[in-house]
């Protein structure tokens, strides 16, 4: 039931949010400013996108900048805290729709990230001559753009007058398929990672909970992740604390988390002056928001949804230098099958995978410091695509 009042929550929002497009733009819209036009799907592809308009905001203060998100779950987190000037959803792909939209915004230039494609949107880009481009692209041969029934699909690609894309794979798919409009730049969000824990302030209350001892952070964490994580917590004796953030904060969620765990914990929102939090082994972090932040604290990292569709972001801890864990579905993210090879990310299938790893990692601290340093690495050696792409831009904007 749960389930089904989330999505229909989204659907709900997103009906309401298509009904004030075109009068939220009427109003918006600066017919004596240059647009620049962005595109993401959700709040992942906000985190890619956003170093570069803040560079383009730094550099082209006059111009107005366009955001729009197909998510309803992006759209309601970013859209009051976002540097762009216009924050909507984008009109559902129909001709109308987009001739409308277009003769709106008047963009000079557009923008879209990784892979949310709208094909009458680049079509029309095209015949208007719009300059199109898209950042952090990743693509492989299985793409459904490239499938034989899917021709006006890729055909809409053809729109794009560069593509920056993450990786060798990506450059070559495209290059097989006849691109040549490419660059390698790699993936922005390492940019965005990396200015967030350059600009992250101390969190005191983490400092009083971890004083001097080891401490796993369990981020975005699933009920699949809990169902491991939280009987290795019980069983525990080393001097080791843990830190659970829940990808769902929901009461009831929070709750079931609770009442599965054996050791002293306490949750985030109970915190304050007179707690001593020296005094807990886990704390849960039953709100959002600080996660990006508590991962520099960590000395083992946790990251949830391995065992679902798709893992959560593991850049934010990367960034820091910390040994991570998941589950076994990283197929879909380059960074985590990189890490993974390098030998900086560790999978998991079940709960003796975990309590191996998690005891090694405690035991060993030079097997730590190995694997946090491939980790760190990894992370500076991805940092420079948003340079790349502004220095390729220079004279086009």
């Amino acid at each position: 039931m749960l389930f089904g009042n989330f999505f229909g929550k989204k659907i709900k929002l997103f009906q309401i949010g298509q009904k004030h497009i075109f009068p939220y733009l009427q109003k918006c819209i600066r017919t004596d400013k240059t647009k620049i036009w962005f595109h993401i799907s959700s709040l992942g592809e906000y985190e890619q996108a956003l170093p570069v308009i803040e560079k383009i905001k730094e550099k082209y203060p006059s111009y107005q900048i366009i955001l729009t998100f197909f998510s309803p779950s992006g759209y309601e987190i970013v859209k009051d805290k976002s540097p762009a000037d216009c924050v909507t959803y984008l009109p559902i792909d129909t001709q109308n729709n987009v001739r409308k939209f277009l003769n709106i915004i008047q963009p000079a230039t557009v923008f879209f990230v990784k892979y949310d494609f709208w094909p009458n949107y680049l079509f029309e880009l095209k015949k208007r001559n719009i300059p199109t481009y898209l950042i952090s692209g990743s693509f492989t041969a299985k793409h459904k753009y490239f499938k034989p029934w899917n021709a006006w699909l890729k055909k809409s690609l053809k729109a794009f007058h560069h593509l920056f894309v993450q990786d060798t794979v990506s450059f070559e798919t495209l290059k097989k398929q006849g691109f040549s409009n490419l660059s390698i730049t790699g993936d922005t969000r390492f940019d965005r990672v990396y200015q967030i824990a350059s600009q992250a302030t101390e969190l005191n209350f983490v400092k009083q909970f971890k004083q001097n001892h080891l401490l796993l952070v369990a981020g975005s964490t699933w009920q699949n992740d809990e169902t491991l994580l939280l009987p290795y917590i019980n069983q525990n004796n080393n001097a080791i604390k843990f830190i659970i953030a829940p990808h769902q904060v929901d009461e009831k969620h929070i709750q079931s988390i609770s009442r599965e765990l054996k050791k002293k914990y306490i949750r985030y929102s109970q915190i304050n002056k007179k707690t001593n939090l020296a005094e807990y082994d886990v704390l849960i972090v039953d709100t959002i928001g600080l996660l990006n932040k508590i991962y520099r604290y960590a000395d083992i990292v946790y990251i949830g949804n391995g065992f679902g569709k798709s893992i959560h972001n593991i850049q934010e801890p990367a960034v820091y230098g910390n040994p991570i864990i998941t589950g076994p579905h990283i197929q879909k993210f380059k960074e985590a099958i990189d890490l993974q090879q390098l030998g900086g990310l560790m999978l998991i299938h079940n709960q003796k995978d975990l309590s191996e790893i998690l005891d090694k990692l405690i035991d060993q601290p030079e097997l730590r410091q190995e694997k946090a340093g491939i980790t760190r690495k990894y992370a500076a050696q991805n940092i420079g695509a948003v340079d790349k792409i502004m220095d390729f831009l220079q004279d086009r904007l």
